[in-house]
């Protein structure tokens, strides 16, 4: 069974995900793997210069601020870009999923911030969505990326994930209330008797 693993930015998806890896589960990172393809993937390399620009590329290192900067206050932009990187990870995410079922009858979980709008759910069995306060999202994703509230909140807006809760199988709160691994239990629990 394949689990989609979504929320949105600062809710604690790769805290939960690196949880479910220390229980032994393999987890799909989509912003990581987008990352590795976005400079591995030549043909992807290209497309995405020609849409932003050769210095997006510095020494060959992709320069994440430089597009966020530009996508994140662009929804046109963000909306090409998202067309060019969305189709390779989806094929990535195919291989992978193709790879492991093969090898296990447990399940496998698939990371994803925008898993709908990138219809990577697709490739999902069901659905979490992990969520927490407004305000605690913000804080925590200033901490990590050392960022302004300004910044959190148009990517927030971008991502605009609170509608995929709705959708979900399961929602999770993430609110620092609960111990993490206490949530991942939750999550293989409800998906092992769900699927028995």
């Amino acid at each position: 069974m394949i689990i989609g693993l979504t929320g949105g930015i600062g809710s604690g998806k790769s805290t939960i995900a690196r949880g479910l890896r220390a229980m032994g589960y393999m987890v799909y990172d989509t912003d990581c793997e987008a990352k590795r393809l976005i400079v591995e993937d030549m043909h992807l390399r290209q497309q995405i210069e020609d849409l932003l620009g050769k210095d997006v590329y510095e020494n060959g290192v992709y320069q994440t601020s430089v597009v966020a900067r530009r996508v994140f206050t662009d929804m046109n932009l963000l909306s090409q870009l998202n067309a060019i990187v969305h189709p390779a990870v989806k094929a990535d995410i195919q291989r992978w999923k193709t790879r492991h079922e093969k090898h296990s009858e447990q399940l496998l979980f698939i990371e994803c911030a925008i898993l709908y709008q990138a219809g990577f759910n697709t490739l999902c069995d069901k659905i979490v969505a992990i969520t927490a306060p407004e305000e605690i999202r913000i804080q925590r994703t200033i901490a990590r990326d050392h960022t302004s509230a300004e910044r959190v909140r148009a990517r927030m807006r971008a991502q605009d994930a609170e509608k995929d809760i709705a959708r979900a199988d399961l929602v999770v709160n993430n609110d620092g209330k609960t111990e993490i691994m206490t949530i991942c239990l939750q999550i293989q629990d409800f998906f092992r008797n769900f699927a028995g």
